[in-house]
């Protein structure tokens, strides 16, 4: 199964899209479907890992060439996170670890993420869990990765449900369980997360944790191909093709059928 990478720009995209321009982090992962029977044997994605090509380090002074956009950010969200505002709190964490506007540092990451966590943050949480996942700024720890992912999942935090899904696929922090694994991918897909998406479609088609049903597969790659967002070529046509090899296996009606499933669906709020 192919492996989609992510960074921490997630919550920071949200919070400041108007002063950096920075585009969303896609926490969760894609997950690509094998036509080899033992690569498909665990379709999941893995956990979160750096960009591939991270932000060039730098030290937030002129003379390396920082944005003023970023000095702006940082300038404005410091002296609140000082002051204990969780959101300026889970921004600089997320400067921190992609070194934007600042020298790249993992232990200041942390430790940013980790205030704002612990007074509720859900995007903190998120991005606490990738943490201890990765082992980055922490020794690696997946009872702990756990622990802050189900904490912004039971927020309502789509990208930490299909983050906690992954945990549960692949046996990290807690026993390997698909049947809960696929309740988690599903509350994400219902509400519109792509990268769940993709998941719950995998676990269809190879009947893991659900019985496997072509149909809903279809459906679900089929969703996700028309969800993603213009700038995601990749996804989408990772979604698309592993919709077409499901479709190599269904009759037209069945087809059909995942089709006007596919009309039908809207996403819930």
């Amino acid at each position: 199964m192919k492996r989609a990478d992510s960074g921490f720009a997630l919550a920071l995209a949200a919070a400041l899209a108007c002063a950096t321009g920075m585009a969303a982090m896609t926490h969760a992962r894609a997950a690509a479907g094998a036509t080899d029977p033992a690569a498909a044997a665990r379709p999941a994605p893995s956990r979160s890992e750096p960009a591939a090509s991270p932000p060039r380090e730098r030290t937030g002074t002129a003379e390396t060439g920082t944005s003023q956009d970023y000095a702006e950010v940082i300038a404005s969200y410091r002296d609140s996170a000082y002051q204990g505002d969780p959101r300026a709190q889970m921004i600089l964490g997320t400067l921190y670890a992609n070194g934007q506007g600042v020298r790249q540092d993992y232990v200041l990451a942390l430790s940013w993420f980790n205030r704002s966590a612990e007074r509720g943050d859900a995007s903190a949480q998120l991005n606490l869990g990738d943490m201890y996942a990765s082992g980055r700024g922490v020794p690696r720890d997946y009872a702990e990765a756990l622990r802050w992912y189900r904490k912004a999942a039971d927020q309502g935090f789509v990208h930490a449900q299909n983050s906690l899904g992954l945990m549960y696929h692949e046996g990290r922090g807690v026993p390997q369980d698909d049947a809960e694994a696929v309740q988690w991918y599903r509350k994400a897909a219902e509400r519109d997360d792509v990268r769940a998406q993709v998941n719950l479609a995998s676990m269809y088609a190879l009947g893991l944790g659900v019985a496997r049903d072509l149909v809903e597969a279809y459906k679900w790659y089929d969703v996700a191909a028309s969800r993603y967002v213009t700038s995601d070529r990749e996804g989408r046509e990772i979604a698309a093709r592993e919709r077409d090899i499901v479709a190599a296996r269904m009759t037209p009606d069945q087809i059909g059928r995942a089709r006007r499933l596919t009309r039908e669906w809207r996403p819930q709020q």
